[in-house]
């Protein structure tokens, strides 16, 4: 039994999904699976991933946009303490969506994921302090990366 949910192709963009995983809980807590290959595979998703990576940040940071150019990296994003709004923006060549955007609100109480197809840099605004984590499809390469600086003062 599959134990997550996909809206696929959200805000009309190929690839860019919204997973919600099956939470068992009872008086105790709770569990449920951040991520498991077959589940994924039954969905449509056949990515390998490399490598988890992990962020915290404070109250009103704004990250710049960013992608890697030679290595182009998918990501499955997940909050784990706090609140996010995370946005996917379509940058990829000669995509039907050239320029089109979405958001999500990700939470460590929604537990909602955003799968990011490579080729679509991604913003995030921070509500409060938050942690996020994300796996990738490539390793992280620092002279390959393009990135469009935030211009939002730390007080908005």
């Amino acid at each position: 039994m599959i134990q997550m949910q996909a809206q696929q192709n959200v805000g009309g963009i190929a690839g860019l999904a919204v997973l919600t995983p099956t939470v068992h809980g009872d008086d105790r807590g709770y569990f449920m699976e951040t991520y498991n290959q077959r589940d994924m595979e039954s969905l449509g998703f056949h990515y390998d991933f490399v490598q988890d990576n992990q962020s915290g940040s404070t109250y009103g940071v704004l990250r710049g946009l960013h992608r890697q150019l030679r290595y182009p990296q998918t990501k499955l994003v997940r909050v784990v303490s706090g609140t996010v709004f995370d946005v996917a923006v379509d940058l990829r060549p000669g995509s039907d969506t050239y320029l089109r955007w979405h958001g999500e609100v990700l939470s460590a109480e929604n537990k909602k994921q955003f799968l990011i197809p490579a080729g679509l840099p991604r913003f995030l605004v921070l509500s409060q302090r938050a942690e996020f984590c994300y796996k990738v499809t490539d390793f992280f390469t620092r002279t390959m990366r393009a990135a469009f600086p935030g211009t939002i003062p730390r007080s908005v």
